[in-house]
């Protein structure tokens, strides 16, 4: 389990790529490296890896296999690269974010990037279905750091973008100040969110099922879209 709070951005060193692994070579940001133990699990822009070597004191590998390669943006790495990291929380530690399992959801991209005094913001458009899970004030795991999401909207395909707004520490400690437009990144959503919003969509399915097709005649005929409402299948 991880807790969201980078501790720092560690770079890639070198790529070892072969047909269906990728083994990267990660220089780790001071301090990191202390009593990192071969199997020891790092997320990496919010991807649990497990350090496979330890060929300098400074310097982790670590394996990625290719199904992670293409449901991530870990492919798509360079030499230089830099990237999210985060040690696997320690039994009692603080959990100054939220607790984040290190797996990922789906990745999204970059919308907009906005700069007013003092502040940074960025957009993320996010694809369907995932935007059910997100609420502004609510959490959200974006490339392994825990973040509060500002503002949110829902299309009515299922889509849509939330807003963070980052103060100058998170940008000093995260890869987010070298983000662009488009750019893709990861995100895990709050699992405590999806139960809820799960549970309640399920219960509506279940009470409402008879009654549906008539539903959604009346909502037609109304320009309601029940899909905003939670009602229905996607």
């Amino acid at each position: 389990m991880f807790t969201g709070i980078v501790q720092g951005v560690a770079h890639v060193e070198s790529i070892d790529a072969r047909e269906g692994l990728h083994t990267l070579a990660l220089k780790l940001p001071a301090g990191f490296d202390e009593d990192l133990a071969i199997g020891a699990s790092v997320a990496c822009d919010g991807v649990c890896l497990t350090v496979t070597e330890r060929p300098s004191p400074d310097v982790a590998l670590f394996d990625v296999m290719g199904q992670t390669m293409k449901l991530t943006t870990l492919g798509d790495l360079r030499v230089g690269s830099g990237l999210n990291v985060e040690r696997a929380a320690k039994d009692g530690a603080e959990i100054g974010g939220h607790p984040l399992s290190g797996h990922v959801d789906v990745s999204a991209r970059i919308a907009e990037i906005r700069k007013p005094d003092n502040n940074h913001v960025i957009r993320f458009a996010v694809p369907a279905p995932w935007m059910r899970y997100v609420f502004a004030k609510g959490y959200i795991g974006v490339n392994g750091c825990s973040l509060t999401v500002a503002e949110a909207q829902r299309e009515r395909d299922g889509s849509g973008w939330f807003e963070v707004w980052l103060i100058p520490e998170t940008l000093r400690m995260t890869t987010f100040a070298d983000k662009d437009v488009g750019d893709a990144i990861h995100l895990e959503i709050d699992r405590s969110t999806q139960v809820v919003v799960d549970t309640v969509r399920d219960a509506l399915d279940e009470k409402l099922g008879p009654l549906l097709p008539v539903l959604e005649a009346i909502a037609k005929e109304r320009g309601i879209d029940l899909g905003q409402l939670g009602i229905g299948k996607p």
